[in-house]
């Protein structure tokens, strides 16, 4: 029996787990590393262990230090998560042979199945379909396109595509390096890269007795840097047929490694329906949200309790409905996915019109009303849509009538493990993993009353900040429906109306791909995004001009010259027009508003036809040619936020007198994000270099980003050195371009 457990990981998924563990009366012990001191799943557990350094190397993936850390907060148990250690069968042997008990398969079946390679010789010999291996020394013309692929590990990282022979050197190095930062293991291989082809996974758990389920399919086909940004459950398209042959070849694959515990079967499957195996994640997924969704599971709680030594009932719960989940990152996607840092403000996905009520935020400790509050609506981390029912006096608890979900075993539905329980209002399923008394934690990510379908798994909280040293993900937005057409347009809205306030986000291309003719019908494949990504990026109609007018109307109702008031309360009106400058951010655009606040009215010289209604510090309500709409305005220090049905802006206020200073020599190669230097061309300062030309790699957020040169000339100046850490915006090289040699 599980009394305390350590979850060797960190951020969403580590909040994730102590959720379930919170349900099932677990103590929780937190890891962190130094930046990590005041995150959110430090705060939460009842114990945390430091792990010194910043870096992955000497914190996450510091199998020693873990288990020395369980030790000594006299943990009982370990769950490894996702990523990280989470497929090293040395640290699941570790975690054992110090008498602690492992959440996750035999070290046996880790080494059978982590090594991508070794996976597939099993495969093989069992009669799976596979893609052949090439060998790097041997790859001619007629084997393009390859994909490079890191043996160990997953999410993108060390994966290479290559179109030309004469780059598989280069691109071999740089997988080699970037699997040796995120998995501590530099070996790659080289398999054909199909063009056209949808990633399909299965979703198995398997006990101690024999009995494997499979939990159906999950379509991952969008996908950005081979990263899943996309997924969804049950895969749309497919014949009844391939996934009852997905289903037999996965759980053939469990059987034959003697699996243990949940994990992932992957595939690619071809256009001509054909699937090929991909490897088996001897873990729990990032996805596995829309399986728990669909199934109505706790797939943690079956994860525990398998360890336990519990057994599965014969056969898995029936599905119900569709589930989608789109990763939501700090991350441009017009610019190369370039990944931000900074503060995150303020992650909210509440219900109801932007610019309406947003619910309110109450704390905890509510448990003589019974009313379960924003604060309280769903596991910190885990499921962010649970309400209780009003009435249900000092317990708080949520009522099964309100509820379509695991509930904790022994209490209701399955005895054993939880097998779904099917009380339920008809059309409703709040996709959440666990269903009884919502307790403690910090607060969770607010999604508002009346959205019990969506799901919201966040490593963050208000005001924490976005560093270099960790995937960029701020949180994985999940919504369930009767029909798959149901979820992606709630989805859709519940991401088009979240107010991010932060680091630019992935939000618009993540809406747009969910509405793009194509993907609503099921016509998808791992170059989708790739593909499309011009429109899923494009500028839309400007609407910035009018979100600056409500933002520059907000910072007048803060000023004293300006008193705000109902309509032609205006005093103190100055005769000259008011000038209020902004930034847009990330593109740049700058905006000038200039207006007057007359006993009239609004006058604004590029709204003519725009009435103010109403306006504060912080909400503005504009009547632009005869369509009123309010903007929500929020301000972080020369940040400004402004959030309306017509989207959502992020500005910069710009001072009325510009710094004559700040200015920029010609052809500099600038750091687009924090990060360290991993490598510098073989260049040398008076070389001449050609446009695109790599001239330095920098490693930010464990992925590595290439700085090029920007036209071809001669590199008069070379600032970055291997080890070096920059700073967003320094000054990395500078290239005089031709023409330009004075």
């Amino acid at each position: 029996m599980i009394r305390s457990l350590l979850v060797a990981n960190r951020a969403e998924i580590a909040r994730r787990i102590f959720r379930t563990c919170r349900e099932l009366g677990i103590a929780t012990v937190a890891v962190h590393s130094d930046p990590d001191a005041a995150a959110p799943h430090t705060r939460e557990a009842d114990a945390a262990v430091r792990l010194p350094g910043a870096a992955p190397a000497d914190t996450y993936l510091r199998a020693d230090l873990i288990v020395k850390a369980a030790l000594a907060a006299g943990a009982d148990a370990v769950h490894p998560g996702y990523g990280f250690l989470s497929e090293n069968a040395g640290f699941a042997r570790a975690v054992t042979d110090a008498g602690l008990l492992w959440i996750g398969p035999p070290a046996e079946a880790i080494e059978a199945m982590a090594s991508k390679t070794r996976a597939k010789d099993l495969m093989r010999a069992a009669g799976v379909p596979l893609l052949a291996p090439v060998d790097p020394d041997r790859a001619t013309p007629e084997d393009l396109p390859l994909l490079v692929k890191a043996a160990a590990g997953g999410g993108g990282r060390g994966m290479r595509v290559v179109h030309d022979l004469a780059a598989l050197p280069a691109e071999l190095t740089s997988a080699r390096a970037e699997a040796l930062s995120a998995f501590g293991d530099a070996e790659v291989f080289l398999e054909p890269y199909v063009e056209g082809a949808r990633h399909v996974e299965v979703q198995i758990l398997a006990d101690a007795y024999g009995t494997v389920w499979a939990l159906g399919t999950r379509d991952c086909s969008l996908q950005r840097r081979h990263q899943k940004v996309i997924e969804e459950a049950p895969a749309p398209g497919l014949t009844d047929e391939l996934r009852h042959a997905l289903d037999e070849a996965s759980v053939g694959a469990a059987r034959a490694i003697g699996y243990r515990g949940a994990g992932t079967v992957e595939f690619l499957v071809g256009r001509d329906g054909r699937p090929y195996f991909l490897e088996m994640n001897t873990r729990l997924q990032v996805e596995h949200p829309v399986t728990e969704c669909v199934y109505g599971v706790d797939l943690v709680a079956l994860q525990l309790r398998v360890a336990e030594g519990e057994p599965l009932p014969a056969e898995p719960p029936p599905p119900h409905g569709h589930a989608v989940e789109a990763r939501l990152y700090a991350e441009d996607p017009a610019r190369g996915w370039r990944p931000g840092t900074g503060v995150m403000h303020r992650l909210s996905f509440a219900a109801g019109p932007v610019g309406g009520a947003q619910g309110v935020r109450g704390g905890f400790g509510d448990g003589a009303s019974g009313a379960v509050t924003l604060d309280r609506a769903g596991p910190v981390g885990g499921a962010q849509g649970v309400r209780g029912r009003s009435g249900d006096g000092a317990s708080g608890a949520v009522t099964l009538d309100r509820i379509f979900t695991a509930p904790v075993p022994g209490t209701a539905g399955n005895p054993e493990l939880g097998a779904t329980n099917m009380r339920k209002r008809p059309g409703h399923h709040p996709c959440t993993p666990a269903p009884s008394r919502l307790v403690g934690g910090s607060p969770p990510v607010d999604v508002g009353p009346g959205q019990d379908w969506l799901r919201v798994d966040s490593g963050l909280s208000d005001g924490d900040e976005i560093t270099i040293h960790y995937d960029p993900m701020l949180a994985k937005v999940i919504a369930w429906a009767p029909t798959r057409a149901e979820a992606l347009r709630r989805l859709a809205h519940a991401l088009e109306r979240a107010r991010l306030h932060g680091p630019v986000t992935n939000r618009e291309l993540l809406v747009r791909a969910l509405r793009h003719p194509a993907f609503e019908d099921a016509r998808m494949d791992t170059g989708f995004l790739e593909r499309h990504l011009g429109e899923l990026t494009a500028t839309d109609a400007d609407t910035a001009p009018l979100a600056a007018l409500a933002a520059a109307l907000a910072d007048a109702a803060r000023r004293p010259a300006t008193v705000a008031g109902r309509l032609g309360g205006w005093r103190n009106v100055p005769s000259q027009p008011q000038i209020k400058s902004y930034r847009s951010e990330p593109d740049g655009t700058e905006h000038e508003v200039r207006y007057r606040l007359t006993r009239h009215g609004l006058i604004a010289d590029d709204h003519p036809n725009t009435r103010l209604l109403e306006f504060s510090s912080d909400h503005v309500v504009l009547e632009a040619e005869g369509v009123r709409r309010t903007f929500h305005v929020d301000t972080y220090g020369e940040d400004v936020y402004v959030d309306s049905p017509l989207g959502c802006h992020a500005f910069t206020a710009l001072p009325r007198f510009p710094d004559p200073t700040m200015r920029m020599e010609p052809g500099s190669l600038l750091a687009p994000m924090p990060g360290t230097v991993v490598r510098v061309a073989e260049v040398a300062v008076g070389d001449r270099v050609e446009a695109g030309q790599p001239i330095l790699w920098l490693e930010a957020m464990k992925m590595e980003h290439r700085v090029t040169a920007p036209a071809a000339g001669v590199l008069s100046a070379l600032h970055a050195t291997p080890g070096r850490q920059v700073e967003v915006g320094a000054v990395l090289a500078v290239v005089v371009a031709e023409g330009d040699e004075t």
